[in-house]
């Protein structure tokens, strides 16, 4: 049974949700986990555990708000509404919305052939990148986020935003002008 579900779209199994078939709610959280996973980790500075919660409560209100989903928008945009608006009481809720440091740099995926000195470049150059993410407001940092690391449109992001597209653009406009200006010295023109 799984295997049939599989091979539906992500609005066809959320129908199949609302009717009780765990099989196919199982399909929407593996096709979706990792993605909202790692779109936590980045919005909550990097803590894991938060994370991880804020995975489990995005898919326990997709599950009890299934009936209310509109089938006029797509099922990954009211993922990532529901998902951002988590995010977003969250910071609500945060005396600060930013972490001066973080326990853990994410690990990059480098070639092998490359030398000790340029994965070490890389290294500190994600660092650097994720660092500057965090002081970003967090309007700024989700368009960064949606747009480059999910490669959302910016119609999709306007929509789980709750924006008009203009400003997303605005804001990514700014974004990587700012994050430009801040890594210039890890990649100055020559």
């Amino acid at each position: 049974m799984l295997s049939l579900n599989d091979k539906k779209s992500d609005e066809q199994l959320l129908v199949l949700v609302k009717k009780g078939k765990i099989a196919a709610f199982d399909v929407l959280y593996l096709r979706y986990s990792q993605r909202l996973l790692y779109f936590f980790y980045r919005m909550l500075n990097g803590d894991k555990d938060k994370a991880q919660d804020f995975l489990q409560e995005t898919f326990l209100r997709i599950f009890k708000n299934a009936h209310s989903f509109n089938p006029a928008r797509r099922f990954s945009t009211w993922v990532y509404s529901i998902a951002y608006n988590l995010c977003k009481n969250e910071y609500r809720r945060m005396s600060r919305n930013i972490l001066e440091h973080r326990d853990e740099i994410e690990e990059i995926h480098i070639q092998q052939d490359r030398t000790y000195e340029q994965k070490l470049d890389d290294q500190f150059f994600v660092q650097a990148v994720f660092e500057q993410l965090q002081q970003l407001k967090p309007e700024q940092k989700s368009a960064f986020i949606l747009r480059f690391q999910e490669n959302l449109s910016t119609l999709e992001i306007s929509e789980i935003l709750d924006c008009p597209e203009g400003t997303v653009k605005s804001r990514l406009f700014y974004v990587t002008k700012k994050l430009a200006k801040k890594l210039y010295n890890y990649y100055p023109k020559n």
